[in-house]
């Protein structure tokens, strides 16, 4: 049986960041075993986020601008993001970026296979990987099987934000590279919340990505249909060409997700709830987790002791999600009272569960408040 520190089930966002945590800390020497069943090797993703801090993982950074436009039908405004830097990762970069730390340290192990099975033990957790059995003091369990992620929809709201993005390249100028268009509701919204978000790369290159918050996804044909009226009849642009495409679909639900899977597993990740049930924000988040985790294993030697979100926003999250479900179309009324009726960093800071409750009670007496007022009704009498 081989046996580690820590075992981490899965290598993506929620893994390898905890593997970078570790490894910048008095705990850097432990044996670490990573397992995921995919190399890591495409650009599967991009991760974006805002920061005001030196971010721990600076050299993976792309791009990063200063400089954020909000457009709706009755409402735009271009705002200085300082102190803030939007910032935005590949998934390839991270990746290299991870892979090559984790090949330079003797006592951390990448393996490529199949986790078949978790076991929490008396002393220790075990992970049957292709038929060998790792062993480890605690295991970080981020892996996502589809057939087992339910959401009892009796009880808890479970709708999709999903897009597809284009990376497109023009002959001409046609972007201002200082600048990324955070949100742009001018297209249809037909009952759902729908939105361009555009991350320009220089002048020529840009990702104009269409994205949707729904329970329902589209065909192909209409992602690409949507995509190709906005940047031809909003943006004016008819000549371009699509370099690279970039889809998917994030979960988002209110219902609670166990952080323990057993005396000595941990889960993190989507599976541990650290996906932000009103936005999808999940990297930005993912970091702060990994430093609680390690801070915990620093302190008392176990992973347990994180810090708990204010149930405040829980009940915020679960109220949007009824309206995004229900009257999706609002979602523009509301995003534009938002960003027109307060301060830039009290909205940023809102998005990352950082405001004061008197914040919180500033931000929201600024919204429409009506939809809110029956979203909670009905959360309390009928559920959603």
């Amino acid at each position: 049986m081989e046996q580690y520190d820590y075992l981490i089930a899965g290598g993506g966002a929620a893994g390898l960041s905890l593997v970078y945590h570790l490894l910048n800390s008095p705990l850097a020497d432990a044996e670490i075993a990573i397992i995921d069943r995919d190399p890591k090797r495409s650009n599967d993703r991009t991760w974006c986020f805002w920061t005001d801090r030196e971010f721990v993982l600076e050299p993976v950074i792309q791009h990063r601008w200063n400089t954020m436009e909000f457009v709706s039908r009755t409402y735009s405004d271009r705002y200085d993001l300082a102190p803030y830097r939007y910032c935005m990762i590949p998934g390839i970069e991270f990746y290299r970026y991870m892979h090559e730390l984790i090949e330079s340290r003797p006592n951390v192990t990448f393996l490529q296979g199949l986790v078949e099975e978790t076991r929490d033990t008396e002393d220790g957790a075990e992970l049957v990987v292709d038929g060998r059995t790792l062993r480890g003091r605690y295991l970080f369990d981020s892996l996502i099987i589809p057939e087992q992620f339910t959401v009892d929809t009796r009880r808890y709201h479970f709708i999709k934000q999903h897009f597809l993005g284009w990376f497109i390249e023009t002959d001409v100028d046609c972007f201002d590279p200082e600048a990324i268009r955070f949100f742009d509701f001018r297209v249809p919204q037909h009952g759902v919340m729908r939105f361009i978000y555009i991350l320009p790369l220089s002048a020529r290159s840009a990702l104009v990505e269409y994205t949707l918050f729904s329970a329902d996804l589209l065909t192909q044909e209409e992602y690409e249909r949507e995509l190709r009226t906005y940047i031809e009849e909003t943006l004016g642009i008819h000549s371009y060409r699509i370099l690279e495409d970039e889809r998917g679909v994030i979960p988002m639900t209110d219902q609670p997700f166990p952080r323990r899977g057993g005396r000595h597993i941990l889960y993190t990740g989507t599976k541990g709830g650290r996906v932000k049930a009103s936005s999808g924000f999940a990297f930005h988040r993912i970091q702060h987790d990994s430093s609680a985790i390690v801070a915990s294993l620093e302190r008392y030697g176990h992973p347990f002791a994180l810090p708990r979100t204010p149930r405040r926003y829980r009940l915020l999250d679960a109220m949007l999600l009824q309206i995004l479900y229900r009257r999706g179309e609002l979602s523009e009324q509301i995003f534009t009272r938002l960003f027109e009726r307060n301060p830039l960093d009290r909205v940023l800071r809102f998005l990352n569960e950082e405001t004061s409750l008197l914040e919180d009670l500033k931000l929201m007496s600024t919204v429409p408040w009506v939809p809110f007022i029956r979203a909670f009704i009905r959360l309390k009498l009928l559920g959603p």
